[in-house]
């Protein structure tokens, strides 16, 4: 009987030693308790120091330093390459040097770009999805056909990523036009002083304004030609036909004066009467057909028929100087760390 109670205490079946009864254990059961309690004092201190796998649910990782620290928000390393790479041209090659340049380039206009964000999250300004998409259309133009999906595609980007890098723009603008540019004015007495200290860059020279349709080869100019002087209207088969980015506008190409476009283009269009569709014209684009629409002589423009231009051209210097000032007070009031040795050891790897 006493032998079965004393395996209680023990682990009778697992000790080689012979079974002492409890009265006998006094001192040892003791000096167990001693140990357990040691060891619970061990355990909690080890897992205090992190020591102990398992002591937290989850696993101790190193952190990663940020790169870039904005206020708040932080960019790693490999946030800001991820980013710099999707704005290099695919297939680009660059030297050690010239990548060295260009990351610093880019980390100075990324961290513009996302305190100027940030101010338009903070004043609430956003796009409708119908506004990028207005102007995504408008992009578009530019490219007939499937030429803009070639585009994205040569340069490695999808339309989604464009049409986000877009509305980001246009936020940007937008924040732009109404926080900042909104400050900007241009009296007349200032339109007048430019006029009279600028006079000589009011001279306006001879200038044309034409359209073009452009093909890849003679048989195609040829049948174009055909096509017009049996009266089909050149705006509509540029837009059908012309390889040209300015297809889409029926081939114009606005007004312009010598020297402006190709050689080839001058040699033909100054000397062509107005409404006149030229002949077949071979250059490196391909073959051209030009039609001269209207024709200025050369002549000075009076104030007032500069005033339009002057005050666009006063308006842009101090929407320049607004904006450079606006954006310094937005970096002064930053908190900004960049740790310069993380990217010098990147760069050391390309070199």
């Amino acid at each position: 009987m006493l032998k079965r109670n004393c395996k209680h205490f023990v682990g009778y079946d697992s000790l080689m030693t012979p079974p002492m009864c409890p009265y006998s254990l006094k001192v040892d059961l003791l000096n167990i308790m001693r140990i357990y309690h040691l060891r619970i004092l061990l355990v909690l201190l080890l897992c205090l120091f992190g020591f102990v796998a398992g002591c937290d649910s989850e696993p101790v990782v190193e952190k990663v330093l940020p790169l870039i620290q904005i206020n708040d928000q932080e960019i790693s390393k490999t946030e800001f390459l991820a980013e710099f790479e999707k704005n290099l041209q695919k297939d680009q090659t660059l030297s050690g040097i010239e990548r060295e340049e260009l990351q610093r380039l880019f980390l100075v206009q990324l961290i513009d770009r996302e305190l100027i964000h940030a101010e338009a999250t903070r004043l609430g300004i956003t796009l409708t999805d119908a506004d990028v998409e207005t102007a995504l259309q408008s992009y578009r133009q530019d490219y007939p056909d499937a030429s803009f999906e070639s585009m994205l595609q040569e340069r490695g980007l999808t339309v989604q990523f464009w049409r986000e890098e877009l509305k980001e723009s246009l936020i940007i603008e937008k924040l732009l036009e109404e926080a900042v540019y909104s400050m900007v004015v241009v009296t007349d007495t200032e339109v007048a002083a430019y006029f009279e200290a600028n006079r000589d860059q009011f001279d306006r020279p001879a200038q044309v304004r034409a359209r073009q349709i452009v093909v890849a080869d003679e048989a195609k100019g040829l049948e174009i030609l055909g096509l017009l002087r049996q009266g089909q209207s050149f705006a509509e088969v540029a837009i059908e036909y012309s390889l040209s980015p300015d297809a889409q506008q029926g081939g114009d190409l606005g007004f312009f004066g010598r020297g402006e476009m190709p050689p080839v283009f001058d040699e033909i269009v100054f000397d062509l009467p107005v409404n006149r569709v030229s002949d077949l014209v071979k250059s490196e684009y391909g073959y051209h057909v030009f039609l001269v629409e209207e024709k200025r002589n050369a002549t000075r423009l009076s104030k007032n028929e500069a005033t339009e231009e002057i005050r666009s051209i006063l308006e842009g210097r101090k929407k320049e100087e607004v904006y450079l000032g606006w954006l310094q007070e937005m970096r002064a009031r930053a908190v900004i760390s960049v740790d310069w040795a993380q990217l010098e050891k990147n760069d050391r790897k390309h070199k």
